[in-house]
């Protein structure tokens, strides 16, 4: 019987090809061209690889997008610590300046931590990770908030820091619209439901779902406007 030989387009994936490798080059590549140019096929030509090799470690494209965000937010979590800071404003400052210092690194790749699905439904960009949301409110409870205090902090910082980041990321060159229609190739998953993320190491989230799940987008839309009328105001009186 003849041998089998391997097609000579075929070429064998490098030593090294893993999840955490494909996703670190798929960044690069957002960093240079976007999230609207990248593709699988782009992707596994950088890598040296067919393209049906990457789907041994990645689910397909939106599996993939989800594994930047990923990487991108991975080390806010470890990065806050509110015994750094005597004062909840402190803290705050600390964790604004952190996550501004992810966008102005990747500003291409920023908008996908806005436009990709949180982990929960009740969870909000760019603080959208149960662990970063856990630690936010237990530090602030730790500093003397109330439940309601804390979740109403979490909610107004969130949409500061989200609009203001945006804007940031156009003008440094983003595009701030989705990256595509979700595409599922190769069965890949978007996370929708709750249900599918243990909570088990995060039990302020647990505790205060009920106040995290609550619709209040009129009220605090109107109460930011209310600042920042309130500061212009003082300024045009001093």
């Amino acid at each position: 019987m003849p041998k089998r030989t391997q097609p000579k387009h075929a070429r064998p994936a490098p030593a090294g090809l893993s999840r955490e490798l494909i996703i670190g080059t798929a960044l690069a590549q957002i960093d240079t061209i976007g999230p609207q140019a990248l593709s699988m096929r782009s992707l596994a030509q950088q890598l040296g690889v067919e393209a049906m090799s990457l789907y041994r470690y990645v689910n397909g494209r939106e599996d993939l997008l989800e594994g930047v965000v990923a990487r991108l937010m991975g080390n806010l979590n470890a990065n806050l610590d509110p015994t750094l800071t005597e004062h909840w404003q402190g803290f705050l400052q600390a964790v604004a300046h952190e996550v501004r210092s992810i966008a102005i690194a990747h500003p291409r790749a920023f908008p996908l931590v806005a436009t990709r699905h949180p982990a929960a439904p009740w969870l909000r960009p760019p603080l959208r990770s149960v662990e970063v949301v856990d630690t936010f409110l237990s530090a602030l409870i730790g500093y003397g908030f109330t439940d309601e205090q804390a979740v109403g902090a979490y909610r107004s910082f969130t949409s500061l820091l989200l609009g203001h980041l945006l804007l940031e990321s156009a003008v440094r060159g983003a595009d701030t619209g989705p990256a595509s229609e979700p595409l599922d190739e190769g069965g890949a998953v978007i996370p929708e439901h709750d249900g599918q993320k243990d909570l088990a190491n995060a039990p302020e989230v647990v505790r205060l779902r009920p106040l995290l799940s609550e619709e209040r987008s009129d009220e605090e839309f109107d109460i930011s406007l209310e600042a920042l009328l309130d500061r212009l105001n003082l300024r045009l009186t001093q």
